[in-house]
């Protein structure tokens, strides 16, 4: 009876370890998935803090596209008041859509096309969609590993018991938002 009961033991104890590990696994998962989320909002802060630049330089030569720096301005407000992974997402597609309108005015004016700092404020959002690019990939990969870890067998069991959850991904939902506006002069 001994022997058994050690065995029984030492089962016990692993099943124990084993679980910890998981648990432990999932608290990292998450922590990972949070400073990734951190990240988008950095690269995200600098292009809003960049776009009133952009729309003063390009109001500078367009003063009659109020309809236009009004959408970016309303668009960029709230982007920066999105709280959560979805409304931020809906708020950057609707920044985007508002920028691609703004960039589309610029084309309209030879001289401002001209503007070195017209042209060093393009250059700042290209380097800063780039970041933002790069830091969703980070940002989804991470979610990746963390809900793949919840999803699957045994791991889900603990992350059920501890109320682990799966984490949305950032996705642009229009196929023509997914590409990095492009601007040719």
């Amino acid at each position: 009876m001994g022997i058994a009961l050690l065995i029984l033991l030492v089962l016990v104890v692993l099943f124990v370890l084993y679980g910890v590990s998981i648990y432990n696994r999932l608290v990292k998962l998450r922590t990972l998935v949070e400073e990734a989320w951190s990240g988008i909002n950095v690269q995200l802060k600098k292009r809003h803090d960049l776009i009133p630049n952009l729309v003063e330089t390009v109001k500078g030569y367009a003063t009659h596209e109020r309809e236009t720096f009004d959408s970016v301005t309303k668009a960029r407000a709230s982007a920066m008041q999105a709280t959560d992974v979805k409304s931020q997402e809906a708020a950057e597609n609707n920044l985007n859509a508002a920028l691609i309108r703004l960039l589309a005015v610029a084309e309209q004016y030879p001289e401002l096309k001209a503007n070195q700092n017209f042209l060093q404020l393009q250059d700042q959002l290209s380097v800063i969609e780039s970041d933002i690019e790069k830091s969703r990939r980070y940002y989804n990969g991470t979610v990746r590993e963390k809900n793949i870890v919840i999803d699957t067998f045994p791991s889900n069991i603990v992350a059920n018991m501890f109320k682990f959850e799966k984490s949305p991904f950032f996705e642009l939902e229009n196929e023509a938002e997914k590409a990095v506006p492009q601007i040719k002069f």
